[in-house]
């Protein structure tokens, strides 16, 4: 960039004829306007410390306060300890919002410069290495901070926060806190707060194998100030623990419930019991609450009328996952309650098995959806952006416009899309149609010859390449504006989930899964904005030519996750996914769990091409990796800065390669 911007000064060497063009077709001949949206999408530092230095007229836009007054090193892992320490001498004096989340190779020391930046009204801190004393040093001088998230670390002391601090702290509005023992952490000193996050990440035993308990909270001088707040959201991990530290925080919300409380999302893997507080806070909530934004556990939903007492003002986002909620449920306590539904955005009816079939006793998860409900919820809540009805079973019944993904159609404005993989087949097996047997969906083999798998390089027409008259391919044709889209077989689970418990025993994939293939997944490469993709348990897949097909045409994919494809303890779409992999030049995040798979150098081969990716996770029961093959791998992709391995190799194998991968580094 620095020839071409002395380019525009000396241009004797251009031909007459050709200098017109040149000129109008540089980079600096575009508007002001236009460039610093260009410098918007370049990370800070070197923006700051690089691009400034190419010449003049960048110089004066790279500090143009449009572009100084936010500064994000979340995920810039090219941000060294140096960079950082000139970056905040060179613009700290602009900067209002700074994001550094996650920069956990930072050390104390190079977090504590942030206090140069003396005019920030945000700042996030989480994931950050702090101490008390830092954590005071830093706030002390931040006298116009209004949010602020940090992490609460073993060893954090409130008491070690100096009065200028805590007057810091009592002008905040916004917190989020990452909980990793049991505190309130800076909570009681945030007297003005109005919207609370928080994450409780406790484990329920130290490294030294002690028991922890919420107990430890009881006597602390202060407790939470609640009065302003309008916003409460806490995300639990799985453990006894995190549940034990959240209804302390409760406890104060239940004495007195906040008058402008908009929002209240709690979100717990498991079960939790309801207390009497907690049934204290809900009553109070219904009497003297109008809600925008609501989740519960489902214990506390479950058999219980509170949803018909809630009121709700504009409502944004409703969660009931996994609750017992049925379609009658829906229509009398969500949809019927004359309640103005056309704000609602957001809404999650994960694991709800009947929240879309009439109230019957005697019915069974797998029999067929009420269209009529799901039709009135389409037309109650037409500006729906976010949609998830997964780990259910939704069976469409057979009739014109009676498929659920012909109504979900008719909501052109999502943007995300979470589905059990039965709920796109087509129709129902038929009874006069004998169904195919395991071995006619595997790739046909010779007799007495070698299995040959793979895909042409150029998809076919035919049964695999998408087919226009499938009701699957007319959804995603309607939905065109799609970011993320999530198909998940309706009995998959994890072996190793992000928030869940894990569970050992898993269940066979639906029946009507069995219909839905390398067809259905070719006709998500209609989706050109599709950003964030998840397959799971897709017992169909033969060859992955419907990958190959994403693979060309979803271009803006960042974030992919497969898991169970095909026939298990059978890869049989290696070759499609290497295909694929080639044409992802901005997949930043793969996972990939599937037993058997052979982590071999054809598939590290293939993901070496995908120069922007930052984060593998390789989950294989049984399954192999070629040691040298992922050294390979790690020498091309200078960017990539996780690399979970999870497979059958011995752990001498594992150490080894662990050993082999730091002495490169």
């Amino acid at each position: 960039m620095a020839s071409s911007g002395e380019d525009t000064c000396d241009d004797s060497d251009t031909p007459p004829a050709v200098a017109p063009v040149a000129d109008s077709t540089h980079l600096l001949g575009f508007s002001d306007e236009i460039l610093l949206h260009i410098l918007s999408h370049v990370p800070s530092t070197d923006l700051v410390l690089n691009v400034r230095r190419t010449c003049r007229k960048l110089a004066a836009l790279c500090l143009d306060k449009s572009l100084t007054h936010t500064v994000v090193l979340h995920k810039d892992y090219e941000a060294s300890e140096d960079k950082v320490k000139r970056l905040v001498k060179e613009v700290g004096r602009d900067v209002q919002q700074l994001s550094m989340a996650g920069c956990y190779w930072l050390s104390g020391a190079t977090v504590e410069h942030v206090a140069r930046c003396r005019g920030l009204v945000q700042l996030n801190l989480s994931g950050c290495p702090l101490t008390s004393l830092r954590l005071s040093k830093v706030l002390s001088a931040l006298l116009h901070l209004r949010s602020l998230a940090i992490d609460v670390s073993p060893g954090f002391d409130a008491s070690q926060l100096s009065g200028e601090c805590k007057a810091t702290l009592s002008r905040v509005r916004e917190l989020k806190q990452t909980l990793y023992t049991p505190s309130y952490g800076v909570v009681p000193c945030c007297t003005r707060l109005e919207k609370l996050l928080l994450y409780f990440e406790i484990l329920d035993r130290t490294r030294e194998g002690a028991v922890l308990s919420g107990q430890l909270m009881v006597g602390q001088s202060n407790v939470p100030h609640y009065q302003r707040l309008r916003v409460f959201y806490a995300r639990l991990a799985p453990g006894h623990i995190n549940q034990e530290v959240v209804r302390l925080y409760l406890a104060v919300l239940s004495d007195r419930t906040p008058e402008n409380l908009h929002a209240f999302l709690i979100s717990v893997p498991g079960s939790f019991a309801e207390s009497g507080a907690t049934r204290n806070l809900l009553e109070s909530m219904a009497r003297n609450v109008a809600l925008d934004a609501l989740q519960l556990p489902k214990s506390w939903l479950n058999g219980s009328a509170l949803l018909q007492h809630m009121k709700f003002s504009s409502p944004f986002y409703f969660s009931f996952s996994r609750c017992a909620l049925s379609g009658g449920h829906l229509l009398q306590r969500v949809i019927d309650g004359g309640r103005d539904l056309r704000s609602l955005a957001g809404l999650n009816l994960s694991g709800c098995a009947h929240c879309l079939a009439p109230d019957c006793l005697l019915r069974k998860a797998e029999d067929d959806i009420d269209p009529a409900i799901l039709e009135a919820l389409v037309v109650a809540c037409p500006n729906l952006r976010h949609l998830n009805l997964s780990a259910a079973h939704h069976h469409s019944p057979e009739g014109p416009g009676q498929h659920l993904c012909q109504l979900l159609a008719r909501l052109p404005r999502l943007r995300s899309l979470s589905l059990p993989v039965c709920a796109v087949a087509d129709s129902p097996p038929r009874a006069d149609r004998a169904p195919i047997p395991p071995a006619m969906r595997a790739v046909p083999r010779g007799f007495g010859k070698k299995v040959r798998i793979g895909v042409p390089s150029v998809p076919f027409p035919g049964p695999a390449g998408p087919q226009p008259s499938s009701v699957f391919w007319s959804l995603l044709k309607n939905v065109p504006f799609l970011d993320r889209l999530e198909l998940i077989g309706s009995n998959f689970s994890s072996a190793m989930p992000r928030n869940e418990p894990a569970i050992r025993n898993s269940l066979p994939p639906c029946s009507r899964a069995q219909s839905v293939g390398d067809a259905e997944v070719a006709a998500i490469g209609q989706l050109a904005f599709l950003r964030h993709l998840t397959l799971a348990q897709l017992p169909s897949i033969l060859t992955g030519s419907g990958l190959v097909s994403i693979g060309l045409q979803c271009q803006q994919l960042q974030s992919l996750s497969l898991a169970h494809l095909g026939l298990m303890g059978k890869v049989v779409y290696m070759s499609g996914l290497s295909d694929m992999l080639k044409h992802c030049k901005r997949l930043k995040d793969l996972r990939l769990e599937q037993p058997y798979f052979s982590a071999n150098a054809q598939f590290f081969q293939a993901l070496s091409q995908c120069s922007a990716l930052q984060r593998l996770c390789l989950v294989s029961r049984s399954g192999t990796l070629q040691p040298e093959a992922v050294l390979a791998f790690m020498a091309r992709c200078l960017h990539m800065v996780v690399c979970h391995l999870f497979t059958g190799e011995s752990l001498s194998t594992c150490r080894s390669l662990q050993q082999a991968l730091l002495r490169r580094k």
